[in-house]
């Protein structure tokens, strides 16, 4: 008897215990069998071919040629780099020898619009991030590259090239996201890239983010230094230390000056973005400070930095300031300001006012914008939504279905002939795409979305294709029907956690929590959290089967009163950013 009254939870531990042992003997099966069984060659006939979807990813760099109204370039954060020759209609991949696909920077001579530089590895840095491997230089248009050196620096947050002589090259380095090292600050080269020096270091735990100068003056430089760290378990945002600061150089970028009072706001800061209008000489410079006591906004000098006022603390362009400091002046009027965040904004009266020109708060987060100088109806904005162009001052702009650069966190495929691939896209959420096409090829009639969000997991049904199981950030998990089209949420607690200390909530899920069907018995799938959970009728019931396997507080979240945000972040608990909600 003792046997068959042996509670479920002991059988789930005997069950997991057996299973546990049987893929241990498995592995070590297949690990001494197949090297005898499958040639060494038998996969070197597979071909990697594109299935799609043709619609874009992260860009944070973007650029064209002035004057030139067809040409324009891009760097994906994970896709290398592109360019046009017909103002955005088509992109080709350009790239022979630009070894590392993370872009987080680029810049194009002016002297000579054949010589371009980029940065590797992107700056913005959330914890889903890819590092890079230093800067490399094309001298034909992107056809060809060369690795110029700064192999540690891992993030580049700018580059900046002299306008008259494309051998001196400025580069801002962020540095490790994780943790400290010395390649990092603001390096210069006089001999287009072949060496550098660094002219602008405070510490190992320091990096620089952003550079910016008159094309007619370049003499007089402006660099901000960021002090961020990424820590293994938050998402938003990164730690920000006390080293973060702005700083001037008047003999292009040897030396260096930290600019302080005089109306910016007191220290700390965050992140900074800095830009200059062109043909002020240097004087008038625009720069967004994340102050992080108070006085966060846009400042404005018209003396070279020696004194500045508050122009615009709109909410709008202080959201996330961590992710966002890109500003833009329009190089033929210095009152035309634009700033990309969650939308793309431009104030056209000396950065006060910020009307939205492309999306809308809670769109598709926008970093960088590039204008012509010779025709500023010219332009190019990198987001997270691809890169898009505009040849009209922003009313119109190019199709971001044409660029297969997106970020994808998973990928699965289910078990019908021809079998579809799922995957959950950065900030675009999820596609079923068909392996095999009725219509000659993989085009946007092959391709939908399927429920779960931007960094779930994707769970196909093994006994019912037409069911798929899609996960989100911090527990979401829903239930789509291909039959029917309809998508049911299945999380297994109330998912209006964003603002609240993981050790708080019921079940800490992650950004990323897996979702797996069992191997064994296809009716069984599994949620991952600091407990694990079951369900075995789709989602309707979920079971802890596991106790804490994380080692945390268990008390925290029994507290009376929870800590605020501030307590959290203290005490390193990896705090979500919150939205403030309508007024």
């Amino acid at each position: 008897m003792g046997d068959q009254t042996i509670s479920r939870k002991h059988t789930k531990e005997r069950w997991v215990s057996s299973l546990v042992l049987s893929s241990l003997i498995s592995a070590t099966f297949l690990t001494h069998a197949l090297p005898q069984n499958i040639p060494g060659d038998a996969f070197r006939a597979m071909q990697w071919r594109l299935v799609g979807p043709f619609r874009a990813g992260r860009s944070i760099a973007a650029a064209g040629i002035p004057g030139n109204p067809y040409v324009f370039y891009f760097g994906s954060v994970d896709g290398g780099m592109w360019k046009t020759v017909n103002a955005g209609v088509t992109w080709k991949s350009i790239g022979e020898g630009l070894t590392n696909p993370s872009i987080g920077a680029m810049a194009i001579a002016p002297s000579d619009p054949n010589v371009i530089y980029v940065g590797t590895g992107e700056a913005d840095l959330r914890s889903d991030i890819t590092y890079g491997d230093g800067i490399y230089k094309s001298t034909d248009a992107g056809e060809h590259w060369l690795h110029m050196g700064l192999n540690d620096s891992r993030h580049i947050g700018r580059v900046l090239i002299d306008p008259r002589n494309p051998e001196v090259v400025l580069v801002a380095a962020v540095g490790h996201a994780y943790g400290p090292n010395e390649e990092r600050g603001v390096f210069r080269s006089t001999d287009g890239g072949r060496t550098w020096t660094k002219t602008l270091y405070k510490s190992p735990d320091v990096g620089a983010v952003d550079l910016g100068s008159d094309p007619q003056n370049p003499t007089v430089v402006y660099a901000t230094l960021w002090q961020a760290r990424r820590t293994a378990w938050s998402q938003y945002p990164p730690d920000e230390g006390p080293g973060s600061g702005l700083y001037k150089s008047t003999d292009e970028g040897q030396t260096w000056t930290e600019l302080m009072g005089h109306g910016l706001p007191p220290k700390p800061f965050g992140r900074i973005g800095v830009a200059v209008a062109s043909g002020s000489q240097g004087n008038v410079v625009y720069a967004l400070v994340n102050a992080q006591k108070n006085g966060s906004g846009l400042y404005r000098s018209d003396d070279g930095g020696q004194q500045w006022r508050l122009t615009s603390k709109d909410p709008n362009i202080t959201a996330r300031m961590w992710y966002f400091s890109g500003i833009t002046v329009d190089p033929q009027n210095a009152d035309i300001v634009y700033i990309p965040n969650r939308s793309l904004m431009r104030s056209t009266d000396g950065g006060k006012i910020f009307p939205v020109i492309k999306g809308s708060p809670g769109g598709d987060d926008y970093h960088f914008l590039w204008v012509d100088p010779q025709n500023d109806h010219r332009m190019i904005v990198a987001s997270d939504q691809g890169t898009c162009v505009s040849v009209d001052g922003g009313s119109t702009w190019s199709s971001w279905y044409n660029q297969p650069t997106g970020q994808f966190y998973h990928v699965a495929v289910d078990n019908q002939f021809p079998y579809r691939i799922y995957g959950s896209q950065q900030d675009m959420g999820t596609t079923s795409i068909t392996s095999r096409s009725d219509f000659g090829q993989i085009s946007f009639r092959d391709w939908h979305p399927i429920g779960g969000e931007e960094s779930g997991y994707i769970a196909p049904d093994p006994l019912n294709p037409n069911i798929i199981y899609g996960g989100g950030p911090y527990g979401d998990v829903t239930r789509y029907d291909h039959t029917t089209g309809q998508s049911q949420v299945i999380s297994p607690s109330v998912l209006a956690t964003f603002g609240t200390p993981a050790p708080l909530r019921k079940y800490r899920f992650t950004w990323t929590s897996p979702i797996v069907f069992d191997r064994l018995d296809p009716h069984i799938l599994y949620l991952g959290s600091q407990v694990l959970l079951e369900t075995r009728n789709g989602g309707l019931h979920w079971e802890e089967i596991s106790p804490d396997l994380t080692g945390a507080d268990k008390n925290a979240r029994d507290r009376k009163s929870p800590p605020t945000i501030a307590d959290a972040s203290a005490k390193g608990w990896g705090v979500i950013y919150t939205i403030a909600p309508s007024p």
